[in-house]
């Protein structure tokens, strides 16, 4: 071979590698053909065997990455459980219990801004059909569920423990939807992570215990009564229940 056949087989071969790589990965190709499908015909009327006809791929290719249709909807929802535990994992203990679970939420919006027209679209959809709404209140329960189990580890031992994990929980993530939505509603054009620091800010400031302070505690008044010498004791309990509020 000549040393200018060479060269075009080298170029050739330059060329077919750089198509390959400019492709997207099967996975982000599958989601890619399952949203403009569900944009153009509806997500009732797309079928996993339209998807990957669009997508170029066989039935076994989807199944191999999402095991559900719904499942090609919230792609990426899997792996932010996974980073969330993760992280409420990698702490050594030190950490105030209630800003941590807030800093575990932030990773959720974090992967939700990593895509803002794909979380727009996404939320499109899931505004129109039931069964994407029920099946994200399943996904939002086992963030949920995360955050409790590691308050609930935290706080083993207080007065009412669990009772305060599960209810700081349910505060932090029906904070941080309140602002995710917000955001999602102004087409991911408003300041999302200034929307999520705001509402987080409100758990925090309503549930992280002043410094010195123990949760649940409160602060002792001292009342003082002034009661004239000789009068019955009726009245000086009188006195003290007026002076208490006890009327």
């Amino acid at each position: 071979m000549s040393s200018s056949s060479a060269a075009r087989g080298r170029g050739e071969k330059a060329r077919k590698a750089g198509a390959a790589s400019a492709k997207p990965p099967m996975r982000d190709a599958l989601v890619a053909a399952a949203f403009q499908l569900f944009l153009e015909r509806g997500y009732e009327q797309t079928t996993v065997d339209d998807v990957v006809a669009l997508a170029g791929v066989g039935r076994r290719s989807f199944f191999r990455y999402f095991p559900s249709k719904e499942d090609v909807v919230f792609p990426d929802h899997e792996r932010c459980l996974a980073d969330m535990t993760d992280f409420l994992a990698t702490g050594d203990g030190t950490e105030e219990p209630v800003e941590r679970v807030c800093d575990a939420a932030r990773l959720v919006l974090r992967m939700y801004a990593e895509n803002p027209t794909f979380s727009v679209q996404r939320y499109r959809l899931t505004k129109k059909v039931p069964g994407l709404r029920a099946y994200e209140l399943s996904v939002v329960w086992r963030y949920e569920r995360a955050l409790a189990e590691y308050l609930r580890a935290r706080f083993a031992g207080r007065p009412d423990g669990t009772l305060q994990a599960d209810v700081i929980a349910a505060a932090v993530v029906a904070a941080h939807n309140n602002a995710l939505r917000s955001w999602l509603r102004s087409d991911g054009l408003c300041d999302a992570n200034a929307m999520v620091d705001h509402a987080l800010g409100y758990v925090q400031s309503t549930f992280v215990a002043a410094p010195g302070a123990t949760r649940g505690e409160q602060s002792e008044d001292v009342v003082v009564v002034v009661s004239r010498r000789g009068a019955p004791l009726w009245r000086v309990v009188q006195e003290v229940e007026t002076a208490l509020g006890r009327d």
